[in-house]
Order: C-alpha cells, then sequence, then structure tokens
C-alpha cells in the first residue's frame, strides 16, 4: 500500500499534572496492559492517495484524530476476529486448567457462564467474535467456539452471560452508575483505539499512511509510533472508516518484529439498527443461572476466593502508592509488593523457585538482584527487595528504570 505523504509536527497543550499522573497511570490498569499509549506529535501535512488504494480525500492526522473523536456510531452489528499474541510461556495445559477450574468450581459459587472468567481467553490465540450494539443500554458479544458459543448480553439493567457448552447462566444488573458496563473487556477496534489515543504528549510520531479496504469498507490508516528507543511497541495502525469515523482494525506491532501482539478487526459489518430480539435473553430450560450475589458471597467480600492471602489485599492497598518512573513510551510503573524477600526464585526457593526462575531471566545492577518476566510487549522486574517495574520497556529499560528509583 503506498503511504501517505506527511510529516511531524508537535502539538502540545499546557495539562495539569494531576491530569498527567492519571493518564500515565492508566496505562498500566487496560486489560494486557497493551492499551494506554501516546499519540500527540500529529502530521499536518494532508494525505494524497496513491492510485493503488482507495481514492478518498485529503486528510491530515489531526483532523483524522478528530474524526475518530466525533465518530457517534451507536448502532451496528457484525463479526470481529481478534488475535493475541504476547508470547506468554507454554504451560502445557496448566493455563486453561487453572482458568476453567476458577470458572466451573460449582462448590465455591463459581459458574462457567461467568464473563470474568470466561473472557479471559481473548487474551491469547486467535478467536471469532459477533458484536451488535443499539445505544448505550444495548450491547451483545457472542465468542463462538468448537460446537459451542459464550454470549454476554446487556440490556438494560440486566447482564446475562450463557455458556451453551455448559448450560449455566450468569446474571448480574449495572447500578446507576454503570460500574458493570465499564468493566467489560476490549471486543472491537473501536475499545482498542479509544484507549491507544488516550494519552498525549511530544514522544510520539502520528502520521496517515495510505487507505485500506477493511469488511468492504473503504479507510484511512493511521500510524502510531514511539519516537523513543527502549520501548517494546514497535508501531501501531489503525483503519478508520472514512465515512463514520469509527476504528474498524487495529494493529500493534512490536519493536523486535515479527507477528502483530495485537490484531483486532472486523471482518463483516453494517450499521443498520440491529432487531431488538438480538439482545433479549430467556435462560434456557434446565440451565443452571447463578446470580453475581451468589458469585460475591463465594469469594468473600473481596471479589477473591475464601481464602486468598491477605496479602494479595495488602497488595491492591500498595497500588495505591504506585509510581511512575520515565516519560512517554518509556514510562515503568513501580510499587511495592511488601514481600522483603521478592518472588522465591533460584536455588533458595525451592521447586517453586527453580520453576519460576525457569520463566524469567536473572539480573543484576545497582538496584540489587532480581528477575524479569517478559513478554513481547509488557516487561516486568520483581526484585530481591519486594518491588516491582513494568511497562512496554526492554529488559534493559526496566534495569535502568530500577536503577534510577533506587
Amino acid at each position: 500500500m503506498a503511504p501517505y505523504e506527511s510529516e511531524n509536527t508537535t502539538v502540545a497543550g499546557e495539562v495539569d499534572e494531576p491530569r498527567t499522573g492519571r493518564r500515565r497511570a492508566a496505562r498500566y490498569v487496560v486489560p494486557v496492559t497493551v492499551m494506554g499509549l501516546a499519540a500527540a506529535t500529529i502530521g499536518l501535512v494532508p494525505a494524497i492517495a496513491d492510485s493503488g488504494d482507495p481514492d478518498l480525500p485529503e486528510i491530515t492526522a489531526a483532523q483524522l484524530i478528530e474524526k475518530i473523536a466525533k465518530s457517534d456510531v451507536e448502532q451496528l452489528s457484525g463479526t470481529v476476529k481478534i488475535t493475541t499474541d504476547l508470547g506468554l510461556p507454554d504451560l502445557g495445559g496448566l493455563e486453561d486448567s487453572l482458568a476453567s477450574g476458577a470458572a466451573g468450581r460449582g462448590g465455591d459459587g463459581g459458574s462457567s457462564a461467568d464473563p470474568s472468567a470466561k473472557l479471559t481467553a481473548l487474551a491469547s490465540g486467535t478467536h471469532t467474535l459477533r458484536v451488535a450494539a443499539d445505544g448505550p443500554d444495548r450491547q451483545k458479544v457472542s465468542l463462538l467456539e468448537d460446537a459451542a458459543e459464550y454470549s454476554l448480553i446487556h440490556n438494560g439493567k440486566d447482564v446475562w452471560g450463557y455458556d451453551s457448552k455448559s448450560n449455566e447462566v450468569y446474571h448480574g444488573t449495572v447500578d446507576e452508575s454503570g460500574e458493570e458496563r465499564e468493566q467489560k473487556p476490549p471486543a472491537t477496534p473501536k475499545d482498542f483505539a479509544e484507549e491507544a489515543l488516550k494519552s498525549v504528549d511530544d514522544t510520539t510520531s502520528v502520521t496517515v499512511d495510505g487507505t485500506a479496504q477493511v469488511a468492504g469498507r473503504d479507510a484511512y490508516r493511521l500510524v502510531v509510533e514511539p519516537r523513543q528507543s527502549g520501548s517494546t511497541v514497535g508501531a501501531i495502525s489503525i483503519a478508520v472508516d472514512h465515512e463514520t469515523g469509527m476504528p474498524l482494525k487495529f494493529t500493534l506491532t512490536p519493536s523486535s518484529g515479527g507477528a502483530a501482539v495485537v490484531d483486532v478487526g472486523f471482518t463483516k459489518v453494517s450499521f443498520d439498527r440491529p432487531a431488538a430480539s438480538t439482545f433479549e435473553f430467556t435462560p434456557p430450560k434446565g440451565a443452571e443461572v447463578t446470580e453475581d450475589g451468589e458469585l460475591d458471597r463465594g469469594r468473600g467480600h473481596s471479589g477473591k476466593p475464601e481464602g486468598a492471602p491477605k496479602s494479595e489485599e495488602d497488595l491492591a492497598k500498595g497500588l495505591d502508592g504506585l509510581k511512575m518512573l520515565g516519560e512517554g513510551w518509556n514510562t515503568v510503573a513501580t510499587f511495592d509488593t511488601g514481600a522483603e524477600s521478592g518472588l522465591p526464585t533460584g536455588e533458595t526457593g525451592g521447586d517453586l523457585g527453580g520453576f519460576l526462575g525457569s520463566l524469567g531471566d536473572q539480573v543484576k545492577g545497582e538496584f540489587g538482584t532480581g528477575t524479569v518476566f517478559s513478554t513481547r510487549l509488557v516487561n516486568a522486574l520483581f526484585t530481591e527487595d519486594g518491588k516491582v517495574y513494568v511497562g512496554t520497556v526492554t529488559k534493559d529499560a526496566l534495569v535502568k528504570a530500577a536503577d534510577a528509583g533506587k
């Protein structure tokens, strides 16, 4: 595809410090810690399409970002293909066993239809979703599986999850603040794109790089890239629908090269209003229905399984002291777990230490010693004195951050 010719011009505005801090911290609370990336240095030279691409009007990156922001699509239906390849280690089925055990312990109040457990499948592999929306109060996402289907339906105050394989149903409600709705995982290119464009600073290059066709629709390609070295992010490409301004495809490639870490896009899409029956749900005959309150009783008041270590709650409280080091794409989040001896890795950690050590790399620096656990995007350093450093940065960048934060 022929690129648009575009220059990079820094666009900066005065931002109060608390707001900046919230933006930077937000990068680490999105599922899979993938989508909170900066986008500010915007190409201002109009784009000119080549003859092999859809022939669309000239547009600048600044205008295209504004087009995304103004997109007001509320009705749609379609099919989305999502592929996630974080490069996580193969645990020989252990990961699936733990997930299914957590979701399906009937005696513990669990349910295989609980969305908090079921939709974790999107964190790896390739999946096909059917999606539909009719305004803020009616949405449906169906995860298509082999000879089975899982559906999450929001209709008014009701939230239903249905696992056809086990014939189990989850039922919850949305309070007036919309808390349940805000906790839904990203499932469409728009969800990912909005997270990617939340932060604004001058460490990022944003350009228009040609046009494309996605799901039979003409689109511009917006490309977001870091100016800094040391980031594990190579580039983000967002295909933006020419007519509606809605993102149709989102691709994040790592700086190390190879396949995309996240690739999510529509294969079919319609902006007609879905039939009202799409969002109607009645538990099938014989289905086991679990109310959200029953799950809470099984987990305890904290929302965790009964008997969970108190140290996890202490860790959650410790996140209030989350600190951010560095800037832009090289920002690293750090917090103290309170565990003075760190992770049980190496010879002193016994069998568990040997297992954990085999998954990470031992590193040393002015901070002391620690273990780095890596994916193709997110890396985390656990130090011997119980501190954690995490970010979409390289192992060397984590060690430098730990040295600086000592």
